[in-house]
């Protein structure tokens, strides 16, 4: 029997998995496809999670893959006004972008260097629970772990097979998303990357985006408008990416060739609990949305780093198994919150807006230049605001803690900080230079968010409780 079984190889489930190998926790991941699909999706890596990244020493790899350009501002439903999170305490204030899955082979290698098996063309046909394990059948192999995590997808198999309903709404419209290269191109089509809201154009009877990767090659996401859209099973044709690209971008705009294409929805759904017995829901398993902003991958990476400590400790003995409550408990309102930033998106961001949309688009898009208002969507599509409601008094507790050493938690442990020599030393604090917006000791939590803090007298019966004695056991 192994430790934890985790279903889908995306960024969020070989995130889980290095995370739970870093503190020794014996993982397999089954992947349904026999190969890594390289399509150009999911690459955008906010702030908050290239902060998350770097605590673990993955940022440097993706960077070295990034796709070159000039630092650009996140955007808000597509409005012309980057955000901006320079204004935020963070070393990564602009997006990161690179294909998705260049982002999971950087994971993968992690994983496989600690020791993670990841088995592919291994579709999972049965799940069992019981009193002491999940019981998994994968290609007619049946597998046993003590915990199984779901990280397969809007689609998730697991989800299916256990019963697990995923309320919500179904999408408006569908779109495509491919990778192509062009034959030719009209002098409508963009040359170099810019702002997304300078990327975007409509027509009469579709809208769409090119993206410049490079060369002759391009991602384009577009859609019809004319009530025509194929459904979201039907395969995408040369032939359909190239009416968009006319349509769009006149005749001149012609394909030579579609690498890749897949087609998505801007459906919006969240299940109930994101615990069901020994099994959990990570990534767009538990929460889907319209896909303004670039939230999804993020999302579930966040997902993954703040599971992962939580069944290490508890696998290991070092917690109860009520910490495993918990995740629900943070993250449930985490995936919560952007559903609901995404969907008010939705409206800005429709093709064919109606006159009344086109003026709140105006009025909108006065208040993003207001600094105030900028710095706080910033926040909330950077993750850089994101909080968890914790016990303690310290105002910082709950909140990332800017700053921090990433060298510290490359191991993936919590770290004590204290920076004013106001803690005992049988506590095992690290010393840390005094450092703007720290107080003079903080918990870290291994995904980088304060667990409990202190200025100057601190309270140390409140790193006895439950919410800090799992962490100071592995400082």
């Amino acid at each position: 029997m192994t430790d934890v079984i985790v279903v889908g190889a995306g960024p969020t489930g070989l995130t889980l998995a290095c995370e739970l190998a870093l503190a020794g926790v014996d993982t397999v991941v089954l992947e349904r496809l026999p190969h890594r699909i390289r399509q150009t999706k999911g690459g955008a890596i906010q702030p908050r999670t290239q902060e998350l990244l770097e605590l673990r020493g993955l940022l440097e790899p993706m960077r070295a893959r990034a796709m070159s350009h000039e630092p650009l501002g996140g955007h808000f439903a597509l409005l012309p006004v980057p955000l901006d999170c320079t204004v935020w305490d963070t070393a990564h204030p602009h997006v990161l972008s690179l294909p998705q899955w260049e982002i999971e082979e950087v994971l993968e290698e992690r994983a496989a260097g600690l020791g993670v098996k990841v088995l592919r063309d291994a579709p999972v046909t049965s799940v069992d629970e019981s009193d002491h394990g999940v019981t998994v059948t994968a290609s007619g192999r049946r597998l046993e772990a003590r915990h199984l995590v779901a990280c397969d997808g809007a689609h998730s198999t697991v989800r299916k097979l256990l019963g697990v309903p995923f309320p919500g709404r179904p999408g408006t419209f569908t779109a495509v998303l491919a990778d192509v290269r062009l034959a030719s191109a009209s002098d409508l089509v963009p040359t170099e990357q810019g702002h997304i809201s300078t990327l975007t154009r409509e027509a009469e009877d579709g809208w769409g985006m090119l993206l410049p990767l490079g060369g002759d090659r391009y991602r384009f996401t577009g859609g019809r408008m004319d009530g025509e859209e194929p459904a979201k099973e039907e395969p995408v044709t040369l032939q359909e990416i190239a009416g968009l690209l006319r349509h769009v971008y006149g005749e001149q705009t012609v394909p030579a060739e579609v690498e890749n294409a897949s087609r998505f929805s801007d459906a919006t759904r969240q299940i109930d609990n994101y615990r069901a017995g020994r099994v959990f829901f990570a990534g767009d398993a538990a929460h889907i949305h319209p896909p303004y902003g670039g939230q999804g991958l993020n999302l579930g990476i966040q997902d993954a780093f703040n599971l992962g400590w939580k069944l290490a400790a508890v696998l290991r003995g070092d917690a109860s198994a009520n910490l495993l409550d918990t995740y629900h408990t943070e993250r449930h309102p985490a995936g919560a919150w952007v559903l609901h930033i995404t969907q008010a998106q939705r409206v800005f961001a429709a093709p064919r807006p109606s006159a009344d949309v086109v003026e709140l688009r105006e009025v909108f898009t006065g208040l993003m230049r207001l600094p105030e208002t900028n710095r706080h969507l910033a926040g909330l599509m950077s993750g850089l605001s994101h909080a968890y409601d914790l016990p303690g008094t310290h105002p910082l507790t709950g909140h990332r803690v800017p700053g921090l050493d990433p060298t510290l938690f490359h191991s993936g442990g919590a770290v004590l900080l204290d920076t004013a020599g106001i803690l005992p030393p049988d506590l095992g604090a690290v010393p840390a230079q005094p450092m703007s917006g720290l107080p003079g000791a903080v918990l870290v939590r291994p995904d980088g968010y304060a667990a409990w803090a202190a200025d100057t007298e601190p309270d140390l019966d409140l790193l006895t409780t439950d919410a800090c004695r799992p962490l100071l056991g592995r400082s």
